[in-house]
């Protein structure tokens, strides 16, 4: 009789995983960086992110995450309670506040003084909508940061 029970919960769970709809990932894009009031010995900033959903389905958040990393190193995080929703095949600009420590600093100075060039930097954004236990939606953003040219932010 336990047989039967463990079986039956393995094929209701299987059963359950193939009803989950497939989304596809968000596409998002970086399209701001403004400077905010900084405390001490960190920098904060306003990171504009704009999400697009590629889904036939909303989606629903209730948190955001980020970590930056330039040249292979931590640079920024931060995280914000915000709540909202993206509707289906379309659009959001979301913007999250993001601290860079003087240590972050002091390590990528230390990491560009070993680089030939300021040119085509790489960069990683990685990041995460949170949408309870089903619905969080993680993201990557990777790109080159230009630091010699400022207009190419």
């Amino acid at each position: 009789m336990r047989r039967f029970i463990v079986l039956t919960l393995v094929f209701l769970s299987l059963s359950a995983c193939a009803l989950m709809p497939n989304r596809d990932p968000l596409a998002i894009n970086v399209v701001g960086i403004e400077p905010l009031p900084s405390q001490d010995l960190e920098m904060r900033f306003a990171v504009k992110l704009r999400l697009q959903n590629p889904n036939e389905s909303p989606i629903d958040y209730n948190g955001v995450a980020l970590d930056l990393e330039v040249n292979g190193r931590p640079l920024a995080s931060g995280v914000s309670d915000q709540q909202g929703h993206i509707g289906r095949y379309s659009e959001d600009i979301l913007v999250i506040p993001v601290s860079v420590s003087a240590f972050s600093v002091l390590r990528q100075t230390l990491g560009l003084g070993q680089t030939q060039s300021l040119d085509n930097l790489p960069y990683v954004l990685r990041g995460k909508l949170a949408g309870g236990v089903f619905g969080t939606q993680r993201f990557i953003e990777r790109g080159q940061l230009s630091l010699s040219n400022p207009d190419a932010w």
